[in-house]
């Protein structure tokens, strides 16, 4: 009896408040989110220090996020499991570790450790986020506050870039890491004390067997693509993606016959769900695969410091963070299809604009364009998840944020390493390294075009839907 009345209480309070613990969670998620985008920066810097080629020093970013992808399919379970309180204290403590760790690596390989370790901090913080609105905010302010908390997450990648070109520039890439120590180990203090407990939580057998199973096919899907730029690969690649293509089979089995905790699958059988799902994906492929490219092709192609590659993506990041909570406030006062169509149509004719342009962009027309690409994309993005949260049952919404959080960061790490290989995909012998790059990059810009035309037909299928 005392223990729910004082979860009641926790409720009662935090309702009058909520925008209190959500922050502190947001904050903790915008430094690991900070961190990854600060380190795509670095790459030019990390490939001559270390002497690895571009397809190598991706996984930097690509295994950070394919191990938040990991930790995020557990998210479901973890929210029933375990306490907020228990969920944020580790997401801390793996973050200050990893900063550690690369602030100190002396190898490649140990940096890429340091960074999968600190991946855990998102991992457990963003979906945490998402929980915890979901518990204490009513469906008709969803859109509002999901859009505030992405405010202060999304500032990150606004700075991101520009933090890590400076400190590239004016110090060390380890600085990175050495800096934001402090900032974590302040909010770690205050999560103790302000995060609070809105649900009971149960215990829960975890389906170790379906963890590893996906786990196992996502990775393989990744190595696949990740090696599909090298010559005389084809046997490989094939090999990966069928190896991918049997766990994913395997995990589908398994799931309509397990009754152990990890997420449940029937959600996809949701229309609003299944149509919202697909173009957020696809909106962050786009994104984190764009955000990789554009600094490297200024530094590869146009001869710019790892300063101005930063500082080409303040401006739309800048935009894109601000303006999360009008396109919040859009989706829940005129619905869906203005935000969604609106940012789809923004964030499709840049990308058109690239293709076009895409053997030589100045730095200025790149800023413009991706300014206007960046609000587009994230006018529709955070707005996908959200509609189709708010279209959603309650008891459906917990696994529903497991999926999309999972899907989200794989589509980001496909994002950076399909596009890592399109840009090194074009080796013409009369061409210099700068051409083939600014080659490369043209196909990659028009990918991502197509991508825009097949989210107009997704989002079109999920207006009919509903």
């Amino acid at each position: 009896m005392d223990s729910t009345a004082n979860l009641n209480a926790n409720q009662n309070n935090t309702k009058q408040h909520p925008f209190l613990a959500i922050t502190i969670v947001a904050l903790m998620t915008f430094m690991g989110v900070l961190t990854e985008t600060s380190m795509n920066v670095t790459f030019p810097t990390l490939m001559k220090q270390f002497n690895i080629s571009l397809a190598t020093v991706q996984w930097v970013t690509t295994g950070y996020l394919l191990t938040v992808a990991l930790l995020t399919i557990t998210s479901a379970f973890l929210k029933r499991r375990f306490t907020n309180k228990q969920l944020f204290i580790s997401a801390a403590l793996l973050f200050i570790a990893g900063d550690i760790m690369c602030g100190l690596a002396t190898s490649y390989w140990l940096l890429l450790i340091g960074r999968i370790i600190q991946a855990g901090c998102v991992g457990l913080s963003g979906p945490l986020m998402n929980n915890i609105i979901l518990d204490i905010v009513p469906p008709r302010k969803l859109g509002t506050y999901m859009g505030m908390a992405n405010l202060i997450v999304l500032v990150a990648p606004a700075l991101g870039p520009t933090f890590g070109g400076s400190v590239v520039a004016f110090a060390s890439w380890r600085m990175i890491f050495w800096l934001t120590v402090p900032f974590t180990l302040i909010l770690l203090a205050l999560g103790v004390f302000i995060i609070k407990q809105y649900s009971p939580t149960q215990h829960y057998e975890f389906d170790w067997l379906r963890f590893a199973l996906l786990a196992v096919g996502l990775v393989s899907l990744l190595m696949g693509f990740n090696i599909l730029g090298q010559p005389h690969v084809l046997v490989k690649f094939l090999l990966y993606i069928g190896l991918s293509v049997l766990m994913f089979s395997l995990f589908g089995w398994r799931s309509k016959y397990s009754h152990k905790a990890l997420f449940k699958l029937a959600v996809f059988k949701q229309p609003v769900f299944l149509f919202s799902f697909l173009p957020y994906v696809l909106l962050q492929y786009s994104n984190i695969g764009i955000n990789f490219m554009l600094p490297s092709y200024v530094q590869m192609v146009n001869d710019a410091s790892s300063f101005i590659g930063g500082l080409i993506l303040l401006p739309g990041s800048v935009l894109n963070g601000l303006g999360q909570p009008l396109y919040g406030w859009m989706l829940d006062h005129l619905g869906g299809k203005v935000p969604l169509y609106l940012g789809n149509t923004l964030f499709f004719i840049p990308l058109i604009l690239f293709t076009i342009f895409g053997q030589h962009i100045s730095i200025i027309n790149i800023i413009i364009l991706y300014t206007v690409f960046a609000a587009g994309r994230s006018m529709a993005f955070g707005n996908s998840m959200a509609y189709g949260l708010k279209k959603l049952a309650r008891n459906e919404r917990n696994d529903a944020n497991a999926i999309y959080g999972t899907g989200n960061m794989v589509a980001g790490s496909l994002g950076t390493t399909i596009i890592a290989t399109l840009m090194t995909s074009v080796t013409l012998p009369n061409f210099s390294n700068a051409q083939n790059i600014a080659a490369g990059s043209q196909l990659a810009f028009g990918m991502l075009a197509v991508i825009g035309v097949v989210n107009f037909w997704l989002f079109r299928r999920l207006f009919r839907s509903n």
